[in-house]
């Protein structure tokens, strides 16, 4: 599982090398320079020598996510750079999600960007989507069900693998005893990630379903599952707003579990430096929004398509405490 495990990073290394080999020999359409010149220095002018395209990105995001804010960021930079006009909804429920797809098919947008975090509630709509002629990229979760909805690629981390390589870690650290908190019940790509890492996991790991929505009752259920059962040595939460929490309900359990979560923020960032948090999983999704807006600016310009039927891979990253400074300028400017 492990040589397999490293294969598959790698691959996704040798693809984002070929992207950025890609947009670096675009001259003044691409890589560095260009992304230079949609800076200040632009004058609000685009590097791309192209038409206006328009691209709708819509996603599973709740209320108040701020990793999505960063894929948004992304996307918006990559947008100005290719001369894109860039719409962006969202809502954490698949039937309003597919909704707002089918209003972004009926304004003929030139690419569609959608995550599918529920994927049968996505199917018809991608579908149509595609029917039309407008190209689909996937984003984030989904990347079991992109090829199969029509989907020329995805972008994101393979969730099962990410998971995979959080049992490894967790092994290294000497841990036995896991709960693996999933804040978003339907979400897909949550159950990957738990089952992954329970997989390479030699210890024992157990779900643990909350309300993501409702804060104090996260804490209090992380809590009750400390309280109940002394040798929990790892609380793992699957979203950055949720690691704090996780914090709290540990100091009040009185536990010494060490916690552990996916993504990043400041909290976790200061969480890593205090040593309050053990590692976090960065699947970097200012490089999801940027890439995917690329992507689909490099189909319509010349009929590029990267991944050759697989993911293009942003991620596992394992970030320590070590590995927290040298990434607080990016965080601080909200694009890690």
């Amino acid at each position: 599982m492990a040589r397999a495990h490293r294969g598959v990073r790698i691959a996704g290394a040798v693809l984002a090398a070929a992207l950025g080999t890609t947009l670096a020999g675009c001259s003044s359409t691409g890589g560095k320079q260009a992304e230079e010149g949609s800076g200040d220095k632009s004058g609000g002018r685009s590097a791309a020598g192209t038409p206006e395209w328009t691209f709708a990105m819509v996603t599973h995001s709740g209320d108040g996510d701020t990793f999505w804010d960063i894929v948004k960021t992304g996307a918006e930079k990559a947008a100005a750079k290719d001369n894109i006009k860039f719409l962006y909804a969202r809502h954490d429920e698949g039937q309003q999600q597919a909704e707002l797809v089918q209003s972004m098919i009926d304004q003929k947008v030139d690419g569609l960007i959608v995550t599918l975090a529920k994927p049968q509630a996505m199917k018809d709509v991608v579908g149509k989507a595609v029917k039309a002629g407008i190209p689909v990229i996937t984003v984030n979760s989904g990347s079991a069900d992109s090829e199969k909805f029509g989907a020329i690629t995805h972008i994101g981390q393979d969730e099962t693998i990410a998971g995979e390589a959080v049992g490894e870690e967790l092994n290294k650290r000497g841990k036995k005893k896991a709960i693996c908190v999933l804040h978003e019940q339907g979400n897909v790509g949550h159950e990957e990630r738990c089952d992954g890492a329970r997989s390479t996991f030699d210890g024992t790991m157990e779900n643990l379903y909350v309300e993501g929505t409702n804060m104090p009752e996260v804490q209090s259920a992380i809590e009750a599952e400390l309280q109940s059962d002394q040798s929990v040595d790892t609380v793992l939460t699957l979203g950055a707003p949720f690691a704090a929490t996780a914090v709290k309900a540990k100091e009040s359990a009185g536990s010494k579990a060490e916690i552990n979560t996916f993504d990043l923020n400041p909290a976790v960032l200061k969480g890593l430096e205090k040593k309050e948090l053990g590692f976090a999983v960065d699947q970097q999704p200012y490089l999801q929004g940027y890439q995917a807006v690329d992507l689909l600016w490099l189909y319509r310009y010349n009929a590029d398509v990267l991944g050759g039927g697989r993911p293009v891979l942003t991620g596992p990253q394992i970030i320590g405490r070590e590995d927290a400074g040298k990434l607080k300028s990016y965080i601080e400017r909200k694009t890690r």
